[in-house]
C-alpha cells in the first residue's frame, strides 16, 4: 500500500507567471493563479502531471552540463516533430543547451528560468 499519491511537480523560479505561460504554450493546459499571491502559479496540463511554479528570490538555475554539479531535475516532453517543436520553443524563449547531435531522439534545452528540459520524440 503506498503512503501517498502524487500531486504535483513544482519548479523554483524568479517569475512564476512569466514561467507558468511559457509551459503553457509548449504543452496547452491551464494556468491558474491567485491574483493576490504571485508567488505560487498551477498549470493543469491535460495529458500529464500538473507543474507549479513557486517564487524563489535568488534562484539560481542550474549548469548543465556540470561535472561537478547536478542538473537537479529535468523535464522530457514527447513530441511528433523534433525540428518543429524545437522552433517553437526558441520562439517561446528557450534556449538550446545540446542540439549538435541531430541524429538523436531527443535534445536539451533551458527554459526561460534556466531550467533543463528535453524535446523527446516518440
Amino acid at each position: 500500500m503506498a503512503l501517498a499519491t502524487f500531486g504535483v511537480v513544482v519548479l523554483d523560479c524568479p517569475d512564476p507567471r512569466a514561467l507558468a505561460g511559457f509551459y503553457a504554450a509548449v504543452l496547452g493546459g491551464t494556468v491558474e493563479a491567485d491574483p493576490e499571491d504571485s508567488a505560487w502559479v498551477d498549470l493543469k496540463v491535460p495529458a500529464g502531471p500538473a507543474l507549479a511554479f513557486q517564487r524563489a528570490p535568488g534562484h539560481q538555475p542550474p549548469t548543465w552540463p556540470a561535472p561537478d554539479g547536478s542538473q537537479q531535475f529535468h523535464l522530457d516532453l514527447t513530441v511528433a516533430d523534433l525540428d518543429a517543436a524545437e522552433k517553437g520553443v526558441l520562439e517561446l524563449g528557450a534556449r538550446p543547451l545540446d542540439t549538435q547531435d541531430r541524429a538523436r531522439t531527443f535534445r536539451v534545452y533551458a527554459d526561460p528560468a534556466g531550467h533543463p528540459f528535453c524535446l523527446c520524440a516518440c
